[in-house]
């Protein structure tokens, strides 16, 4: 068992969390990384919009990070899954799949989200590659090609309309569903192809993907985009109370604080009630974790800072006004 308690536990090691551990340790406060070797982006060859690592694997981000972390002596980083966080004496007691237990003063939330597709067989297959859902990630590789838009709802055209400049050719998918009449025109306006027929699977084929319709027809795409249903990837928001957002994300201020004081949270997982959804990407999951870390070092500094003792009351001949 750990007997040591850490500055911070460190839940997930992707870009937040890794982040956040190097703005702890860079102010020599200990930190310890939990990773559980799964991440969102793991079945993207490549990660796009990332300056500095336009176009590298994943992995190797990550790689180069813990690398850079392995300079700090007051950061440590463990290949474990947790499977418990609850409050304790000394803060936090987290629990590890292997039966250990690690104590930390704060704990920061950075193990991201869990995109579930849409019921179509074929997509899973696909998805981070042909499939996927951030034009900013996956759109310029589009460039002069025909692709799709899985959707019916007003975010159809939004996304259509980024995608306009990039694509050759738009067709948006409803399966099945009616589009709303203003969804309708703003498509139109866009010259997209509206297509209403149920979809009843995806395949790989050139240039992409091969979208096969109920009536026997098909679409062909060389990418096709979609909505995926975001829910927390770990069940640490729901053990440890914290207030949850409609987009199922973490409730944070502007520093990572949730709604339970030494709880911290970074990355897809969270964001604030200003916004509609987590900004997903890895440079915000980044930056967010360096706000978080930070924040974390503030706070348990400010705690850590005697208090003055309080002013005895006011008596006679104190010269105070009554």
């Amino acid at each position: 068992m750990d007997t040591q308690t850490y500055d911070a536990v460190v839940l997930g090691g992707g870009p937040a969390g890794l982040q956040a551990a190097l703005s702890i340790g860079r102010m020599h406060r200990s930190v310890l990384v939990l990773d559980s070797g799964r991440y969102r982006n793991d079945p993207a060859a490549h990660m796009h919009n990332v300056l500095g690592h336009d176009g590298q694997p994943p992995a190797a981000f990550r790689a180069q990070a813990r690398a850079d972390l392995a300079g700090y002596d007051t950061v440590e980083v463990r290949a474990a899954r947790v499977t418990a966080v609850a409050p304790d004496d000394s803060g936090f007691r987290v629990n590890v799949a292997d039966g250990a237990e690690v104590r930390g003063r704060r704990v920061l939330i950075a193990t991201g989200l869990r995109d579930t597709l849409p019921d179509v067989p074929g997509l899973a297959e696909l998805w981070g590659d042909v499939v996927a859902h951030c034009p900013f990630c996956h759109g310029h590789e589009l460039t002069g090609s025909p692709v799709g838009i899985l959707a019916a709802t007003p975010h159809a055209a939004v996304l259509a309309g980024m995608l306009a400049p990039i694509a050759s050719s738009l067709t948006v998918l409803t399966d099945g569903a009616a589009p709303d009449p203003v969804v309708a025109t703003q498509l139109a306006s866009l010259g997209a192809t509206v297509v209403t027929s149920r979809v009843v699977g995806v395949r790989e084929s050139s240039p992409g993907a091969r979208v096969e319709l109920v009536t026997g027809d098909a679409v062909d795409v060389a990418g096709l985009f979609v909505a995926p249903v975001l829910s927390q990837a770990a069940p640490f928001a729901e053990q440890l109370g914290l207030d949850l957002l409609p987009s199922g994300c973490v409730s944070v201020d502007d520093l990572g604080r949730t709604s339970r004081p030494g709880v911290y949270a970074a990355g897809d997982a969270a964001h604030r009630p200003s916004l509609p959804m987590p900004m997903a990407a890895v440079l915000s999951a980044a930056a967010a974790g360096q706000v978080a870390g930070s924040a974390i070092v503030h706070d348990q500094v400010s705690e850590e800072l005697p208090t003055p003792p309080p002013s005895p009351p006011a008596g006679p001949g104190s010269g105070a006004t009554v």
